[in-house]
């Protein structure tokens, strides 16, 4: 197994700007949980944003493994599991947010008796 410092630079690279755009991507989802007024948008910033950055640095953990010539099968399922069960469990939270009729900035929810 030869160490991440001995790689050929392309693979350093490419590694680092994964990690940077991941890092950029957690941040941002950060900074907007702590910044929206309300649930819904606090919902909407880890999920996209964070999901984002938890793949950036999936795909460096991916560079790395096959920078090194071995299979990178947890590396994938991680990213899968990952994409796959955010965007189900933030409809989910959503739903029940929406049942429990939660506050909105965004004004109140539209009435189905009026269309």
């Amino acid at each position: 197994m030869t160490p991440w410092h001995e790689l050929h630079a392309f693979w350093q690279w490419a590694m680092a700007v994964a990690l940077m755009v991941g890092g950029l991507f957690a941040v941002v989802g950060a900074v907007g949980l702590l910044r929206f007024p309300d649930f819904f948008m606090r919902l909407h910033a880890p999920t996209k944003a964070t999901t984002l950055g938890v793949g950036g640095v999936l795909v460096a953990a991916l560079l790395l493994r096959m920078a090194r010539g071995e299979w990178a099968v947890p590396e994938l399922l991680i990213t899968l599991f990952l994409f796959v069960t955010a965007p189900v469990s933030a409809n989910l939270l959503a739903q029940a947010a929406m049942h429990l009729r939660a506050r909105s900035e965004a004004g109140p929810p539209p009435n189905d008796n009026e269309r």
